[in-house]
């Protein structure tokens, strides 16, 4: 895998950690109130550390992806919480990659490749396999907000590599991580309200979700995104389920069957496979090669006999005439040098 894979697959790796941290250290019923504390906060210092607002359009695109990597998905992905089983909500989740794939196959131009498509399958699998259990109900309001926080984030993420970034990655995390809280707050005064009191275990688990679980891990990750294709780092959120299931199992004392054991490797397999570059062949990599610089393949007849090769046309070039002066010498000088009698001659 690429340097760049393995850095920005840090964010998906911290972001499995919300569970944990969430069930142990914050208040119960309060999603709402966790995802805005961890969007707004920190995206206001990033804005009072850098001290540059958005410019332009990028005032209604700052926002736009504020909503979708943000907003929009923290709201949807709490609604498929509730009403969902947790392994259904983190199955639809799985099939982002392919969705991102999709779409910047058709914004950016990206190939959709076999070897992304199978990933996708593969990651999906996985997934399934991982945190679904056999008694999962399904909701069809809890499916479809599960299904639109997935299109919200593989859009935001597909819109952030086509628009690209204008500023510092700070500034820029700091725009959307705004835009996200504030839609957020509203939800929360109205839905979950604010809490007379938080506890001291609670301010550190949302000082962690916050500052590295939101702050550090948004900014590896859009970082990212300018850098990879997109098929390459959607498929990098897979291994968020991995790494909350397997803190289930170390930190509190959570089962871990077999099932759930290849499903996690199923997982490996299809972000190494999503990160490995597609190979060329030989001759396509010679051919194009040739194209870019103009010139003629030989043929096979001249590779085989270099040396029955023509020679190249070599136009002659002229060459001046010279005025030679003309000596005219005696003929008694002439008939003095001469070695022979002169009737001989």
């Amino acid at each position: 895998m690429p340097r760049m894979a393995l850095r920005t697959a840090l964010t998906p790796m911290v972001w499995g950690t919300t569970y944990l941290v969430t069930t142990e250290l914050l208040p119960d019923g309060r999603p709402l109130l966790a995802a805005m504390l961890r969007a707004l906060p920190i995206g206001v210092a990033f804005l009072l550390w850098s001290r540059r607002l958005p410019h332009g359009s990028w005032w209604w695109k700052a926002g736009m992806l504020g909503v979708l990597n943000i907003g929009a998905f923290f709201a949807l992905l709490f609604v498929a919480a509730f009403r969902l089983p947790g392994g259904v909500a983190a199955t639809a989740g799985a099939i982002q990659p392919l969705i991102a794939a999709g779409l910047a196959a058709l914004l950016l131009g990206e190939r959709l490749t076999r070897r992304t498509a199978v990933s996708g399958g593969l990651g999906v699998a996985g997934v399934a396999m991982l945190v679904l259990g056999p008694a999962a109900a399904l909701d069809a309001i809890g499916v479809l907000a599960a299904l639109a926080g997935t299109v919200s984030m593989a859009t935001g993420v597909v819109l952030t590599k086509h628009w690209g970034r204008p500023v510092d990655l700070v500034t820029f995390t700091g725009w959307q991580l705004t835009a996200g809280g504030l839609v957020l707050l509203p939800l929360v005064v109205i839905i979950e309200g604010l809490p007379a009191e938080v506890s001291g275990t609670s301010l550190l688990g949302l000082a962690w979700l916050s500052i590295v679980g939101t702050g550090w891990a948004y900014a590896n990750w859009f970082k990212g995104i300018q850098q990879l294709p997109v098929a390459s780092v959607s498929f990098l959120a897979l291994l968020s389920p991995v790494v909350a299931t397997l803190l289930g199992w170390v930190a509190l004392d959570q089962r871990l069957s077999m099932v759930q054991v290849l499903g996690a490797l199923l997982v490996v397999a299809a972000v190494v496979g999503a990160q490995t570059p597609r190979r060329v062949p030989a001759a396509r990599v010679r051919a194009t090669n040739v194209q870019d610089t103009g010139a003629d393949m030989p043929d096979a007849a001249e590779d085989q006999h270099p040396t029955s090769r023509k020679a190249p046309d070599v136009p002659a070039l002229p060459v001046p005439a010279l005025d030679v002066p003309t000596l005219h010498v005696p003929a008694q000088r002439r008939r003095r040098r001469s070695t022979c009698p002169e009737p001989a001659c």
